[in-house]
């Protein structure tokens, strides 16, 4: 396995490589050309959730007990994501299926996620997921809930027909979703700004993208309005104190991630100016987090971090080109992780994929 991985590592290192040149180059700075995957690198991050998305154990349910009869098997309350350890991840997972079969529809094992796909996002499976959410309206708020939308705004995007039967297959469970959003957001008067699962701007970011794709006007309004609420008036971001010992995410880029999508273009450069004005700056700098142990589920959070901050960064210098230097602290932060997540390590296998495709789809 040790000698699998050295190789996988090499291979999608050397493929991971920048952008030729265009006809007419733009003389980018050294190390801002964006990184791509290929078909046969698809793959093989595609074996990552095909490994884990129908194992049952171990498993997270992070449920609340109400009877003795909520004690049962993770696949009996969550039929359609029950593996991958915890239901978010195991959402994300089939997230990165689509995405990739999108783009590589002939890459390794294409027909096994099809049918991997086809059977756990099934009409039967998707009802009793709700069941679930009727019990407890509150479970996944609200990282798993944007994964949800993001996997639904996939499917939403992709022109196959197996994609319209297992969005239609899922549709009852997005509008669960969607109207746990539009419940829950006006109720919230503050915003949770840690870098872990219950980051309000995360959770705003992947549900506008979805609502402007399938023009939920509603939806995409309302968080546009709490977005300006919550971080409007914000200045000099403390990113110095980042990452924390557990992030995923980084507080101060996740906040510029929603607010690039809700401003004009005008404006979000002003208001960035003002709460990273750092950033600016083409010499600035920004240290990739560090994994001491990557056999404990916590620590090795700090691997995703590094594809998120990339994602946040890649779409500021996409949006700003002033701003085009944060390329190429998002490709350090992109190679740094990327070698380490087909290691032996549950902890991290079963999750980082999906990070690292969003990150390399954001490069470009």
């Amino acid at each position: 396995m040790k000698l699998l991985s050295t190789v996988f590592i090499f291979l999608l290192l050397m493929s991971c490589t920048p952008d030729q040149p265009r006809k007419k180059p733009e003389n980018p700075e050294p190390g801002t050309r964006a990184l791509r995957l290929t078909s046969e690198e698809a793959g093989r991050l595609a074996a990552l959730p095909l490994a884990c998305m129908q194992t049952e154990y171990p498993n997270k349910l992070n449920q609340t007990l109400n009877d003795s009869t909520d004690l049962q098997s993770p696949e009996s309350l969550h039929p359609a994501f029950y593996g991958c350890f915890d239901w978010h991840s195991s959402v994300h997972g089939h997230w990165m299926l689509v995405n990739l079969l999108k783009q590589f529809p002939d890459m390794e094992r294409a027909e096994e996620a099809r049918k991997k796909l086809k059977e756990n996002i099934s009409r039967e499976n998707i009802l009793q997921e709700i069941v679930y959410f009727s019990k407890e309206p509150s479970y996944e708020r609200t990282y798993g809930w944007a994964w949800l939308l993001k996997l639904a705004e996939e499917l939403h995007t992709w022109n196959d027909p197996l994609a319209r039967e297992l969005e239609e297959n899922l549709q009852p469970l997005s509008e669960v979703i969607v109207n746990g959003y539009i419940n829950f957001l006006p109720k919230l008067n503050y915003p949770i700004r840690i870098g872990e699962h219950s980051n309000t701007a995360f959770g705003l970011t992947f549900a506008y993208d979805y609502a402007k794709t399938v023009n939920d006007t509603v939806l995409s309004e309302l968080i546009t309005v709490r977005a300006r609420d919550f971080y409007l008036q914000d200045t000099d971001c403390p990113i110095t104190w980042e990452p924390g010992g557990f992030d995923f995410l980084s507080p101060c880029l996740e906040e510029a991630d929603i607010m690039r999508r809700v401003l004009p273009r005008e404006e979000f450069g002003h208001w960035l100016r003002k709460f990273l004005p750092q950033l600016k700056n083409k010499s600035f700098s920004l240290e990739q987090g560090k994994v001491s142990d990557r056999e404990d589920g916590k620590l090795v959070h700090l691997d995703g971090v590094n594809f998120s901050r990339a994602w946040c960064l890649y779409g500021i210098a996409r949006d700003l080109p002033e701003y085009a230097h944060l390329k190429r602290i998002a490709n350090d932060h992109v190679l740094h992780s990327l070698p380490h997540i087909v290691d032996d390590n549950y902890e991290g296998t079963h999750w980082l994929g999906s990070f690292a495709v969003y990150a390399l789809n954001s490069a470009y």
